[in-house]
């Protein structure tokens, strides 16, 4: 073996222990369309919660939503991909463009199969079956089974970004819902760990049209309030239900060691990751997202002690939000870490939201300052966090998040990342 031989292989094999870092950010969200305007406007406390304008609401009994408002896909997509994609991929390819802009990546200097996609999905694919629907209703109209309808779109998410930027290594799409844009993450670094250069992830997703409203409101977790400022109140007494929004957030995921070479600016890292599921409904068994939170830490190598801030799923309803309270106090003692839920300015974005939450952690990392939770005064007598209400500014550094999501069905993931 040369010298020059072992060397590399000593870098690689450096590469594969080191935690793979984020050195790029794409947001596309209802209170901003890109990374600093959205993250601008989110320590400004401006939401982007209105009433629906994308379909006549009137009829149903919730019609506050995060739409995305002054979305020009011709800005983003190029014309002959406008008429294969609906308004979730456009988002996604507008997030990929930035995030590889942010990270100063350009793909077509990459070797082949050094690059590849993974993101996360769950409702996106209503749009676009709403579309076959109308297409079997018209005369003539040529009619795909729902099922051929999300796979298809499942793919030309995830592959619409890769053919458009030239990225051949691997790729795939994770549906574990809310929980998803944390998954795609912790899949990406199991690739880089394999060798893979770096991976565009995390995870947007849309589902504002009326069969995807059809399925949110049959899910009975939709809030039926009407003023935006009062209507997504996670951890609070008031809490009635959450507000769905669209959109998210794709990271460039790198190596390390590739990141150091080329001298590429650094968000963080992510340090740990763990995920459970929780027991069946009526079983007896607890929930499981403080053992996911738990297991995250110890992926890490580190403890609660270590932790300066969580971002909390915030499912908006009471039950719910009093598990997530409680799980959090029983890690870090009641009251015993700060808690922040930016999500209350844009709804939760399905896969998107979990993905936006780790953007947002990283920035806080970057900027020393914790977002607030908008709209909550505090937290209700039976969730024993320090919920973060207003921009903080803590005293001791940031150094390390930890990011929390739970999906429908009992999926529970939680990351933790570590300031650059």
């Amino acid at each position: 073996m040369t010298t020059d031989t072992a060397e590399r292989t000593t870098t690689a094999a450096t590469a594969r222990t080191e935690a793979p870092v984020v050195t790029g950010i794409g947001v596309t969200a209802p209170n901003g369309l890109g990374t600093e305007t959205w993250w601008n406007a989110v320590l400004r406390g401006e939401s982007g919660i209105r009433p629906i304008t994308r379909f006549d609401a009137d009829r149903y009994p919730a019609r506050l939503a995060g739409e995305i408002p002054g979305f020009d896909p011709a800005a983003h997509v190029p014309g002959r991909l406008l008429p294969q994609t609906d308004h979730m991929t456009r988002l996604a390819l507008a997030a990929a463009d930035e995030a590889l802009a942010d990270a100063r990546i350009d793909t077509s200097e990459l070797p082949d199969y050094a690059a590849g996609v993974i993101t996360a999905a769950s409702a996106g694919g209503f749009e676009f079956g709403q579309k076959e629907l109308q297409a079997l209703w018209s005369k003539g109209g040529q009619y795909v089974s729902a099922y051929q309808s999300f796979a298809w779109f499942y793919a030309v998410n995830t592959g619409q970004i890769s053919i458009k930027n030239g990225l051949r290594g691997p790729s795939g799409v994770l549906v574990t819902e809310q929980a998803g844009g944390l998954d795609a993450v912790a899949q990406a670094r199991r690739q880089i760990r394999r060798g893979v250069r770096l991976v565009v992830t995390g995870g947007i997703d849309s589902s504002l049209c009326p069969w995807g409203w059809a399925a949110h409101l049959a899910g009975g977790e939709l809030t039926t309030a009407s003023d935006p400022a009062r209507a997504f109140l996670p951890f609070s007494a008031d809490a009635s239900g959450h507000v769905a929004g669209e959109g998210g957030a794709l990271v460039i995921l790198e190596d390390a060691a590739s990141a150091r070479e080329r001298g590429a600016t650094v968000y963080g890292s992510v340090a740990g990751y763990a995920s459970t599921f929780d027991p069946a409904p009526g079983s007896g068994g607890t929930p499981r997202l403080g053992a996911a939170a738990e297991l995250a830490l110890r992926d890490a190598g580190l403890t609660p002690a270590d932790v300066d801030v969580v971002f909390a799923d915030a499912a908006g309803r009471r039950d719910a939000d009093r598990e997530e309270a409680r799980a959090i106090a029983a890690l870090f003692g009641p009251a015993g870490v700060p808690v922040t839920a930016p999500k209350t300015l844009t709804g939760r974005l399905a896969a998107g939201g979990a993905s936006l939450d780790l953007a947002a952690a990283l920035l806080s990392l970057r900027d020393q300052v914790i977002p607030p939770t908008a709209g909550v005064t505090g937290p209700a007598a039976d969730c024993p966090i320090d919920l973060v209400t207003e921009v903080r500014r803590p005293e001791r550094p940031l150094r390390t998040a930890l990011v929390l999501a739970r999906g429908r069905g009992g999926f529970n993931a939680a990351m933790v990342v570590r300031a650059a």
